[in-house]
């Protein structure tokens, strides 16, 4: 009879079994509706973004052009009674397009120039380590740069070095 009892308590008028707690249902109901909702946003907001920002991306950008320039071969500046040493280099112009080359090239004698000018007054010292060349680097730079103004290059770059 106990038990007749406790089933007639769970059951409702209609006799169905009335929900224990009806807090919990409603929770997940709302927590998987958000859910649903959330990824109806997500969908909706950012589903074509990926399409725009593939649009928007700005093409690769070209790569740059190098430029030869003749050997160079000097005597580096010495004390008196010192033996001489001698800087053998070759270098390579870094610029943006292809027409820039076409402009340095009636240039190259005048960069010659400046190159042995400027390389004949160093001295050995200047050029040890590499915060030496790294320092010629950005000279050279600068000084192709003056000359050649108002185009530009990117970068002087050093294919040999030789100290002798």
């Amino acid at each position: 009879m106990a038990d007749g009892d406790q089933q007639v308590d769970d059951a409702g008028e209609d006799g169905v079994p009335a929900p224990k707690n009806r807090f919990k249902i409603i929770l997940i109901a709302v927590a998987g509706l958000l859910a649903v909702s959330g990824a109806g946003g997500y969908f909706f907001f950012f589903h074509g973004q990926k399409e725009k920002m593939a649009e928007m991306a700005p093409p690769p950008p070209k790569p740059p052009v190098f430029m030869d320039v003749p050997e160079l071969l000097v005597n580096l500046a010495n004390l008196p009674g010192e033996r001489v040493q001698y800087l053998k280099m070759k270098i390579v112009l870094e610029v943006k397009e292809q027409p820039v080359v076409a402009q340095i090239t009636p240039s190259m004698p005048r960069l010659t120039d400046i190159f042995q000018t400027y390389l004949r007054e160093l001295r050995p010292t200047d050029l040890n380590g590499s915060a030496g060349v790294f320092r010629l680097k950005e000279e050279l730079t600068r000084r192709v740069n003056v000359a050649i103004a108002p185009t530009q290059v990117n970068a002087v770059l050093f294919k040999e070095i030789v100290i002798q």
